[in-house]
């Protein structure tokens, strides 16, 4: 039998959602390159949803429908005010995404208007909790969402509890469009499986949230901003990184299993980690970052990935590491939720089988003889 490991290079199903061809990403035929340059975020949560572009009505109807749904069930907030302080962000969004599925009666109605309302709700919610649980563990009170702000911008706002920048917003809204959807990536194929089995929406967020939990998924933006911080000067970069390399360490944030001739996600934060250092005057980090990417990928021919300047340009939002992953998955659910949509449209049992590598003719020893 033969064990493609890792699942890599194996077709596991059909998809019109996004695709990875020739290292182009698109969002429902559309170009990634395109879509953060034109498009706002809203508009491509309901592309991904509904396979098409938004009439300004619907727009318009779609905004009204996050704002509407963002505030959190007051039982779900006093959980996040119970949890100990350093409880990581991703697992208070896992609990708490979990805990949304027991307020919500319409949990089991896996219809597809029932499944859609559940992926506005869910959208709309995840800011909430990842600004409330920031808020909350700075002894700070939650700020309620502005029912007048976009997506972006309220984000921003119940973060920091003040009128957003403007620039601030953009750098936000263009982060979130280019990690709303990324083909089957572990914590999808995660969601997907847990709705093949015919389970409820949430148990399948709840799923991909864990999964993009881990260091090898969504955690390695907070791992490169860690490295960062481990150098924190540009004089000593080249010590420190050719040190990690020559000790054979893997350095976070470069490389990709399905793009040999780099990220065309990456650019998109380079550029806006450039645009956010001249602004706060303070380049460090950028100029840091563009060196780390010279050494590695001139070492190693590796080239960066989504996650290596989104560090450097959360950090300039002024946004605390352990909360890099959670707006991760604030963008993911995105397209998690409409890859739950599409499972259910066409859905079959993911079961796959496994190579047996351990013992055979084995006979139980009673337990007095062993």
């Amino acid at each position: 039998m033969s064990v493609a490991k890792g699942l890599e290079g194996v077709v596991a199903l059909n998809s019109q959602i996004s695709s990875i061809i020739d290292g182009v990403l698109t969002y429902r035929g559309m170009n990634i390159d395109e879509l953060t340059e034109k498009a706002n975020f809203e508009e491509v949560m309901f592309l991904l949803w509904n396979g098409r572009l938004p009439s300004q009505s619907e727009l318009d109807q779609l905004k009204q429908q996050l704002a509407a749904q963002a505030k959190l069930p007051m039982g779900v907030l006093d959980q996040i005010k119970s949890y100990p302080k350093e409880t990581h962000p991703m697992a208070v969004l896992r609990t708490g995404v979990s805990a949304l599925g027991l307020y919500d009666p319409h949990a089991e109605d896996n219809s597809k208007e029932a499944n859609l309302s559940k992926a506005i709700s869910l959208t709309a919610k995840l800011p909430t909790i990842v600004a409330a649980l920031y808020r909350i563990r700075n002894g700070l009170e939650p700020v309620l969402p502005h029912p007048e702000y976009g997506f972006a911008q309220n984000f921003v706002y119940m973060l920091h509890g003040k009128e957003p920048d403007p620039v601030a917003v953009k750098a936000i809204d263009k982060a979130l469009i280019l990690h709303a959807d990324h083909e089957l990536n572990a914590s999808t194929f995660a969601a997907r499986v847990t709705t093949a089995t015919l389970s409820d929406m949430y148990s399948a967020i709840t799923t991909a949230i864990g999964t993009l939990k881990g260091p090898l998924h969504g955690g390695a933006n907070e791992q490169v901003m860690a490295t960062l911080q481990e150098i924190g000067s540009l004089d000593r970069v080249d010590e420190v990184i050719n040190g990690k390399l020559d000790n054979k360490e893997k350095i976070m944030g470069f490389g990709h299993r399905v793009y040999k001739n780099g990220d065309p996600r990456a650019k998109h934060l380079k550029e806006m980690s450039r645009q956010l250092a001249n602004q706060t005057k303070d380049t460090t980090w950028y100029e840091m970052s563009v060196k780390i990417h010279e050494l590695v990928e001139g070492k190693k021919g590796l080239k960066p990935n989504v996650d290596f300047y989104s560090a450097s340009t959360y950090h300039y939002l002024g946004i605390p590491r352990d909360l890099f992953t959670p707006i991760f998955a604030m963008s993911r659910v995105t397209g998690w939720t409409a890859h739950v949509l599409e499972q259910y449209n066409d859905n079959r049992l993911i079961r796959p089988r496994a190579a047996y590598t351990g013992p055979t003719n084995q006979s139980y020893i009673p337990i007095e003889e062993r």
